[in-house]
């Protein structure tokens, strides 16, 4: 028996196609717009920033710049899963100028910011010239790169020292863990008396900033930055005393031997690693650039850069070479290094551009390292790096430094690094010091008689930039000087 289909069955067979399709075709349209849109939110999801900046440690004060004598073990892991650069520089060779200067994107010498305190550091016999008078708070007319980073949505918290103002707060943070005007704390151990912070359990402040600081990653909103910079190592140096044992007898290396510095160092390892922890616990360690460095130079004396000369406070390598390391897990080649000429001034551009926020339009005197980052070497010309110090700063230990004199560590003056050259200029008698880093990082041969030439290139480049930047070149004669 052949069944012939009705013409009502047909006709329903037809308009179920074409609801069938009609449906299909919206729901793939519905999938089609979710996975649009979650690969848009995952495209335009902005990193978290952990900026870790260290007070005083040395470029030779951790393990991957070679230290035997100093444990840093959380560091040096950081280090292998990023990019290390090794001629990396502070903007200058002491706390305050250097953070305003990163924070800004500026050379020193448009905030003013020179050093800590008066200009007239040292005594009055002793400076031939009335230097330039230091600005010892950074304006509020200046933007920072954390108040461009809350504008586009990230939350933010400076944790420990700030040092550039009274307040962080009014500098576009969030929150702020023991930051003030104050360079250093007076001490390591409760009450510490100018940092404002109560101890729950008698705890070394570096650990309460740390534990504080993950409390803050813990409870952010994402995207967020957490400018870490707790006032570890500054003096005074008070050392961690259920550490001590691991360095008593511990061979001396580099003329690293000092073991109250050495807990220090290593308790602020611990704690970096314990920060780096919670940002795998809250799984977003994968999505967060992390930046290591240090303010300026060890402080000589206390510790040693070898063979780097002189430290904190002066111009010549020790005092602003300084450990840099970039991390990205997925997005920054592990193990990788990089010998370009950068400076924390390059924090700004280079954060901003990464944060995907490449239309600010401020003035920068940084320069984006986002092409090293991603390995294109090529692409980052090299440009000279200025440093600008019209002021005193006296001698930490005057019988023992590696300064031009044995009275201060710098004396009003500029200097100018372009490739492997060095430049000195003193402003005091107009002398002139000519280095060739490839072959005397240690600057120890003036090379000025040889290659009267090549300072002329740099000296002439070094004025053209103060011209431009109208930056002050104190000439007046001190009255009170005594020859």
């Amino acid at each position: 028996m052949i069944f012939r289909k009705s013409t009502a069955f047909q006709k329903f067979q037809s308009n179920y196609s074409r609801r069938r399709k009609h449906y299909l075709g919206i729901f793939l349209i519905f999938f089609a717009s979710i996975f649009i849109a979650c690969n848009k939110h995952q495209s335009d999801e902005k990193p978290n920033i952990l900026i870790i900046n260290v007070d005083d440690l040395g470029w030779r004060d951790v393990g991957f710049m070679g230290s035997e004598f100093y444990h840093t073990p959380n560091i040096d892991q950081l280090a292998r899963s990023g990019m290390v650069f090794t001629n990396a520089y502070s903007s200058a060779s002491n706390c305050a100028p250097s953070r305003a200067s990163m924070l800004t994107g500026l050379w020193t010498a448009r905030h003013g910011i020179y050093t800590v305190g008066s200009s007239e550091r040292g005594k009055a016999k002793d400076r031939k010239i009335i230097p330039t008078t230091n600005t010892t708070s950074l304006d509020s007319s200046f933007l920072i790169f954390p108040q461009i980073l809350k504008n586009h949505g990230y939350t933010t918290c400076a944790a420990g020292k700030w040092h550039v103002s009274d307040d962080p707060l009014k500098f576009g943070f969030d929150q702020n863990i023991g930051g003030g005007p104050n360079g250093h704390p007076r001490s390591y151990y409760p009450p510490y008396k100018n940092v404002k912070l109560e101890a729950i359990n008698g705890e070394y402040l570096t650990d309460l900033i740390a534990s504080k600081s993950i409390e803050f990653i813990q409870n952010a909103q994402e995207p967020f930055l957490l400018y870490y910079t707790p006032y570890a190592v500054h003096t005074p140096i008070q050392g961690v005393d259920s550490l001590k044992y691991k360095y008593e007898g511990k061979p001396v290396w580099n003329q690293q031997d000092n073991i109250s510095y050495a807990t220090m160092i290593e308790n602020l390892d611990r704690n970096i690693g314990e920060i780096i922890k919670a940002l795998e616990k809250k799984e977003c360690l994968e999505n967060t650039i992390i930046v290591f460095t240090s303010d300026n130079g060890g402080l000589y004396g206390i510790t040693y850069q070898a063979p780097l000369r002189d430290g904190k406070g002066s111009y010549y390598e020790g005092g602003i070479r300084v450990p840099f390391i970039i991390s990205w897990e997925g997005k920054i080649a592990e193990n990788s290094k990089s010998d370009a000429l950068i400076s924390n001034l390059d924090l700004f551009p280079s954060l901003i551009e990464l944060a995907g926020l490449e239309n600010y339009g401020g003035q920068l005197d940084g320069k984006s390292i986002v092409p090293l980052l991603n390995g294109n070497h090529a692409e980052f010309e090299d440009r000279p790096l200025f440093w600008h110090f019209p002021v005193y700063l006296q001698a930490y230990k005057k019988n023992n430094n590696q300064s031009r004199d044995s009275l201060f560590r710098t004396r009003p003056g500029s200097v100018i690094r372009l490739g492997d050259w060095k430049l000195h200029h003193y402003f005091e008698d107009g002398g002139l010091e000519l280095y060739n880093l490839e072959t005397d990082v240690s600057e120890q041969h003036n090379l000025l008689e040889q290659f009267p030439e090549k300072a002329k290139e740099l000296y002439n480049l070094l004025d053209k930039w103060r011209k431009e930047l109208a930056a002050p070149v104190p000439n007046q004669l001190n009255p009170e000087y005594d020859p």
